[in-house]
């Protein structure tokens, strides 16, 4: 036995011959197989096989190769990069590798230690589980077994791993520890399998579905600029590309906080350490809009910022990605937030140049491309796999930080053509304190046509046609201001002005959000579409009023228009019968400016 012992770990053990930063080349792993997890050198360092010629197999290492030497041992676990998913996710902060930020803190510090590895779940907290099946049922992957009640929020689902099915030899509900074992099944083929709380899965393989769903629903944010102008749909994709300092950050965060998903895992790829303490800090203290509680209790957290290894930032998105298609298996909708994928791209050309690759375009790895679309196509609107129709969906937002806000380097361009929508952030705005600074001439949303019936059905059946007449408003507003800046203002017509005013009022008190203020943070369907259509019918009031002779001037002043520019911090607790009186007096008001009646 000891002889078969020493075998076994003979060859599943080698030795570093090179090393070059997170890159290390390891001879003598024979049987290795590519994604393959290895620990490096004495503190054990985790690293994956990315590569395999000949008898030496290339290792990305996700930590801090510092005081690595040729001859430093590497041994070979033979599984494949993978997260545990179970009871415990919520709630948790992750580093890339799945590794508890918060239990890496209590036993090592305020910074990681190279090598500490720490089980991504308690494995002491007891769960109350509830069985839904018994004795004696088939069940197949997929398949909710019973349930635990994870947070006060979100019951969490325990499932039949995908890929196994049998019959149920055992299954009792009562107290346990992630680590025991619930229940047995007994496959076909007569082999004994135990069914725990948790499951594992690789990073890199997508997990299976029955079929995917068109977009036929909108991911609610109650942000104005997104929800009316330019939707993404439960199980669509959307890129956030903006220079430095325009508010990806702060608008994947309004995004997390507001979006009407069920769970949010939001990854911090690669971004400033300032930047992600403030979420860390943050998020635990924030309260969930619908239900009061703290908003962690359906959040999870992946740190791995810009001073941490370049290789864990790959890690991260998968770890992410993986984490949000479980709980979406469970029935749940998902949102996944990467701030930003820039950074990654940025760590697989690092990679890329130390693997003496050839390179593509400014230097990153000709399969840029590939690796984005691998990403972005995991996300969905799906029927999950089991016996029972449930639907599910991840909806990807993903911010990218193309140097200079230049949208035509790789990066951006690569995501463009795999996600549907595109927020296009503007410095200039920002500048202007004009939050979110979404460009409304620059971005696009290609689900605004499978969404029509949505909101047709769901708010109202002139809200396409009010879309299309703001966003034609504001683009002959940008057109007269080329006008105005060679012959100034007042050489327009009264008209062309009054363009002006009501391009300016959608503009300010329709599109302009403040995230600090209590209720212009957020703002539901229902209260955007009576703020846009008084908006619109202001200006409709106002065109026929100025062909009767009536000075803009004088409509300026009129009191109706203060009350339009306070709808956004006007709160909804109040009823929305404030916003329809608003309309009733612009009629009225209207009506004797022309001395008659407005239909």
């Amino acid at each position: 036995m000891a002889e078969l012992e020493q075998g076994i770990s003979k060859k599943m053990t080698g030795r570093v011959v090179r090393v070059s930063g997170p890159v290390v080349i390891a001879e003598g792993l024979a049987g290795a197989k590519m994604f393959d997890v290895v620990r490096v050198g004495d503190l054990g360092l985790v690293g994956e096989i990315i590569r395999i010629v000949g008898g030496n197999a290339t290792i990305q290492v996700y930590e801090d190769t510092t005081g690595m030497k040729p001859g430093d041992q590497v041994e070979n676990t033979g599984e494949a990069l993978s997260v545990e998913l179970g009871p415990g996710l919520l709630k948790s902060i992750y580093d890339g590798v799945q590794r508890p930020l918060d239990v890496l803190k209590q036993k090592g510090g305020d910074f990681i230690a190279r090598g500490f590895v720490s089980a991504p779940l308690d494995e002491t907290k007891k769960w109350a589980f509830e069985a839904s099946k018994k004795v004696g049922d088939k069940v197949f992957g997929g398949d909710i077994l019973g349930t635990v009640a994870e947070t006060p929020l979100i019951v969490h689902k325990i499932m039949v791993p995908p890929g196994v099915a049998g019959t149920i030899t055992a299954l009792t509900g009562g107290s346990y520890t992630i680590r025991e074992t619930v229940g047995k099944l007994r496959t076909e083929d007569g082999r004994e399998i135990p069914l725990t709380l948790t499951q594992r899965w690789q990073v890199r393989i997508q997990r299976p579905v029955k079929r995917k769903l068109p977009p036929k629903t909108p991911l609610i944010t109650g942000q104005r600029v997104i929800d009316g102008f330019f939707p993404v749909a439960k199980g669509g994709t959307a890129a956030i590309p903006g220079p430095f300092g325009s508010g990806k950050t702060v608008t994947q965060q309004q995004l997390a906080k507001w979006a009407e998903a069920d769970v949010v895992v939001y990854v911090g790829c690669g971004e400033r350490g300032n930047e992600m303490t403030e979420v860390l800090t943050e998020f635990p203290k924030l309260e969930d809009p619908k239900s009061k509680r703290p908003l962690m209790e359906r959040t999870i957290l992946i740190a791995n910022t810009s001073n941490m290894p370049v290789a864990a930032r790959e890690a991260s998105i998968y770890t992410g990605i993986t984490i949000a298609e479980y709980y979406r298996d469970m029935g749940y909708d998902v949102a996944l937030m990467a701030d930003s994928t820039s950074r990654w791209a940025e760590a697989l050309r690092e990679i890329s140049g130390r693997l003496e690759e050839m390179p593509g375009e400014e230097g990153y790895p000709a399969y840029l491309g590939r690796r984005l679309a691998e990403f972005y196509e995991r996300s969905g609107k799906v029927v999950v796999i089991g016996s029972e129709e449930k639907q599910g969906s991840v909806t990807v937002i993903g911010a990218v930080s193309p140097p200079g806000g230049d949208t035509s380097e790789p990066v951006s361009q690569n995501t463009l053509r795999v996600t549907r929508v595109f927020w296009a952030l503007d410095a200039s705005l920002a500048n202007r304190r004009h939050f979110p600074s979404i460009n409304w001439l620059t971005s696009y949303s290609l689900y605004m046509n499978d969404l029509s019936d949505w909101y047709s059905e769901k708010v109202s059946r002139e809200w396409v046609g009010m879309r299309n007449e703001a966003m034609a408003l504001l683009q002959q507003e940008a057109e007269l201001q080329e006008i105005v800046q060679l012959v100034g203002s007042d050489a327009l017509p009264e008209r062309e002005k009054g363009v002006l005013d009501v391009a300016r009022m959608v503009r300010e008190d329709y599109l302009q959000q403040s995230a600090y203020d209590d209720v212009d943070t957020y703002t539901s369907i229902q209260k955007q579409y009576l703020m846009l259509r008084n908006i619109l019918k202001f200006g409709e009031l106002e065109k026929e009023a100025i062909d009767r002779g009536v000075s803009l001037a004088r409509i300026i002043q009129l009191p109706v228009r203060e009350k339009l520019a306070r709808m956004k911090t006007t709160s909804e607790k109040d009823g929305l019968e404030v916003f329809e009186n608003i309309h009733k007096e612009m009629l009225t008001v209207f009506s004797e400016l022309k001395g008659g009646e407005v239909a």
